[in-house]
């Protein structure tokens, strides 16, 4: 499964409310984009050594999902389509739905704009 960055934060928060997810999940995947917006929340945050050591210690438990071509031609596919339908999602979120939609695997967030999203499938928590 494809973790959103609300997901990620829920994790690395040790919120129970991922863990059964992540019990299901044949593999976790985050995001090379998740990746750079907790980066960027983060380096604001006054617990930034805590959040950087606890990276350096369970991320490794994920694969990390880069963008290539074929997520590009994904992501204009999804923005596209939702232009059309009137119901664009944050740009950032269309990347993460390009990503779930090329490797075929559900997205774990909160956000209910990924259920516009024709082809991926959202995992609340």
């Amino acid at each position: 499964m494809i973790l959103d960055t609300n997901a990620l934060s829920a994790w690395v928060e040790g919120r129970a409310t991922v863990e059964g997810a992540f019990r299901s999940a044949d593999r976790l995947v985050v995001p090379s984009v998740v990746l750079g917006e907790y980066y960027f929340g983060i380096r604001q945050s006054r617990y930034r050594s805590r959040y950087e050591e606890w990276l350096r210690r369970y991320l490794p438990l994920a694969d990390i999902a880069a963008v290539t071509s074929v997520t590009a031609d994904a992501y204009a596919d999804i923005r596209l389509e939702l232009k059309r339908l009137g119901t664009p999602i944050p740009p950032n979120d269309a990347w993460i739905a390009a990503l779930a939609r090329q490797h075929a695997l559900p997205v774990l967030s909160n956000d209910t704009h990924f259920d516009v999203v024709a082809g991926v499938r959202r995992i609340a928590f």
